[in-house]
């Protein structure tokens, strides 16, 4: 006789920059117990294929592809997963920086941070539009997830760079033709990234450093020295607990 299995809630969301709408369960104990440990491993391949794998299996909607979305809606996503199925609050921790008679106070302030109430930051975005030169037009697209499976195994941060500005390019237009993304091998597109000038690369990164971003504002006081704190935290590593 088979043992009889509990049912788990679903809920509904919808993701900040696509808009899609999503109903999730939260993830299970053998989930969870697989993501401990590729964190504890310090693999960037496992972690990243542990959180793959809880939003394939949490994800309800068979019309879903995960590995399509935007980077920040994953990231969103996972933290609200997170929230539903170990709790919505956790405990972070900092060091005092403020300097006391020529001392660094270095006290050790914690602060619960509700994970439900991290939002997206859309403020710096700006157009994804971008001209390079009078005839020579780029428009940028969000980073989807599996990018980041094609960034772990590269050598170094140069060589990471060049790869996600070429992912996030959607199409080149000279004026007279359009070349898409999609239809051009990605070494192409590093190529064309490559062989920019500073100034016309900086744009294309300009428009990568402004994307939306996971972002909360802590504010707290020393309990040690009375210094006040306004600490800002960016991205999913900053509330992965």
């Amino acid at each position: 006789m088979a043992l009889p299995k509990i049912d788990v809630p679903t809920y509904d969301i919808e993701l900040p920059v696509s808009k899609k709408k999503i109903r999730y369960r939260p993830f299970l104990v053998k989930e969870q117990r697989n993501l401990l440990m590729a964190m504890e491993s310090e693999d960037s391949d496992a972690v990243h294929t542990a959180i793959r794998d809880i939003l394939h299996n949490c994800t309800l909607n068979e019309d879903i592809d995960v590995e399509k979305l935007p980077i920040v809606d994953v990231e969103y996503y996972f933290l609200n997963i997170r929230a539903k199925s170990v709790g919505e609050v956790i405990e972070s921790k900092y060091r005092c920086n403020n300097i006391v008679n020529d001392k660094v106070c270095g006290n050790i302030m914690e602060k619960p941070i509700n994970i439900l109430s991290v939002n997206v930051d859309t403020s710096n975005q700006i157009s994804s539009e971008i001209k390079l030169t009078d005839k020579l037009t780029v428009k940028m697209k969000y980073p989807e997830f599996s990018i980041i499976k094609d960034s772990i195994h590269l050598n170094d941060d140069a060589e990471i760079t060049f790869n996600l500005l070429a992912h996030c390019i959607e199409y080149i237009y000279d004026g007279e033709q359009f070349y898409y993304g999609k239809e051009t091998p990605i070494e192409e597109m590093v190529d064309f990234v490559e062989n920019l000038s500073q100034e016309n690369f900086e744009k294309l990164e300009n428009y990568f450093n402004n994307l939306p971003k996971l972002k909360e504002t802590l504010d707290m006081t020393c309990n040690k020295c009375g210094f006040h704190h306004s600490i800002e935290v960016e991205g999913l590593e900053s509330f992965f607990a």
